[in-house]
């Protein structure tokens, strides 16, 4: 009996891609992962799984089936041979369900067709596809146990038979043994490629998702922003219309003047109030960031007109020697102009007092607007979108932000530090 074909050269090293169904522990990544609508499609391109299986268990039967026909390597032909070219065909139909099985079965059944006195096939092709398929399933030490048992087996009954020892381990054991282990390296390699490509999709899908949270959040945040600017500036706006129609109705017909001089005021709050509504709009159509407003503490008397205007006293002291940054002069008049809208709103008070100072904690800048009225936030009590925007604006600077009543009448109270942190 002759385990090793004397002349046979070459066998067939292809493969097909292996699937996943009985493997060892995974990582991570070889678990559930979602695809592209790519790699859908290449999937939908590819043939099913067992289409793969039975192309190759036919190449191994009709591979097998042929150097048995040939008869090489000398020994009877019987029709029983061709039967174990079927057998070691057909049991890599279970390569993926069952790869240890696989290989074992395909050693064993190599030896023992050897051992049955057929026609000599040699040991690496009938199971170089079987050491491959575990390999590429991730049971390398298992394809390279079966190899080495197979080899060690047929080097030591040739020797044992009397065979040239020289002929037998340097000739046919080395081919034998490269062909196994290019096996079992291109089934390593074929499971490192998956590995690398699904953990690639994972990060691209991870990628995506950041990607997708981060424009969420960006929109979410202009969205915001919107609402504040809009508050601030239509709410702002509409308090001053309000206020001066009431002078003009009073003033009539007594006071042409301060009638002249309240639908002047009206004219130019509204026009003021369009131009800022036509800049959102603009940017809300545009691809870009809507435009803002900025504003400085130079033009807190704006801001605090309608207090004026609505005949209450106002004290204003602003001690600020370092120049801010844009941001912050914004949030400062934004917080002081949305606090004098409540204050002539709902506060009922006769008088307001703005404090605007540098603190050297932080180092920061303190804003606080108190008036005397009764002590309420909004209407029934219960603080509204203007609170909320003024906190929003501090928090977002890293600041902080207090409102509610104070001793006789009702407290905003900020502190936004110089270096903005966000």
């Amino acid at each position: 009996m002759t385990l090793i074909h004397p002349v046979l050269r070459r066998g067939p090293r292809g493969g097909c891609r292996p699937g996943t169904t009985h493997e060892r522990p995974r990582s991570p990544y070889d678990r559930s992962m979602s695809r592209t609508a790519v790699d859908v499609q290449d999937a939908a391109a590819q043939p099913a799984p067992w289409v793969l299986d039975v192309l190759l268990a036919a190449a191994v039967t009709l591979t097998i089936s042929l150097i048995i026909a040939s008869n090489a390597g000398g020994g009877a032909s019987t029709g029983w041979a061709y039967l174990w070219a079927i057998g070691l065909g057909a049991v890599l139909l279970l390569r993926r369900q069952h790869p240890v099985l696989v290989v074992v079965v395909s050693v064993v059944g190599v030896l023992a067709y050897h051992a049955a006195g057929n026609t000599p096939i040699g040991v690496a092709v009938p199971i170089a596809a079987a050491v491959f398929s575990a390999a590429s399933l991730g049971w390398t030490w298992v394809s390279a146990a079966g190899s080495a048992a197979i080899l060690v087996v047929s080097v030591g009954y040739r020797l044992a038979e009397g065979q040239d020892p020289a002929f037998v381990v340097l000739y046919e054991l080395p081919r034998e043994a490269i062909l196994l282990a290019g096996a079992i390296a291109f089934g390593y390699s074929v499971r490192s490629r998956r590995l690398l490509r699904r953990q690639a999709e994972e990060i691209a899908r991870l990628t995506a998702e950041r990607y997708a949270r981060a424009a969420d959040q960006r929109v979410m945040a202009e969205r915001l922003a919107l609402a504040r600017d809009l508050h601030d500036t239509v709410g702002h706006s509409l308090t001053v219309i309000g206020l001066h129609t009431q002078v003009a109705q009073e003033a009539l017909p007594a006071d042409e003047r301060a009638v002249a001089r309240a639908l002047r005021t009206i004219s130019d709050t509204t026009a003021d109030t369009f131009a800022d509504l036509r800049r959102t709009v603009a940017g809300l159509r545009s691809d870009e960031p809507a435009a803002r407003s900025p504003r400085a503490l130079s033009d807190l008397e704006t801001a605090i007109a309608p207090a004026r205007q609505a005949g209450l006293e106002v004290s204003v002291a602003v001690s600020v020697p370092t120049k801010l940054a844009p941001v912050v002069e914004t949030a400062i008049y934004r917080v002081v102009q949305e606090s004098i809208t409540n204050v002539v709103r709902h506060a009922d008070a006769r008088g307001v007092a703005v404090d605007i100072h540098e603190e050297e904690e932080g180092p920061s800048v303190s804003v606080a607007v108190v008036d005397d009225g009764r002590g309420e936030p909004g209407v029934a009590g219960a603080p509204g979108n203007g609170i909320i925007g003024m906190r929003e604006r501090v928090a977002l600077l890293g600041g902080t932000f207090t409102a509610g009543p104070e001793d006789s009448g009702f407290a905003v109270r900020a502190r936004i530090p110089l270096e903005v942190t966000s």
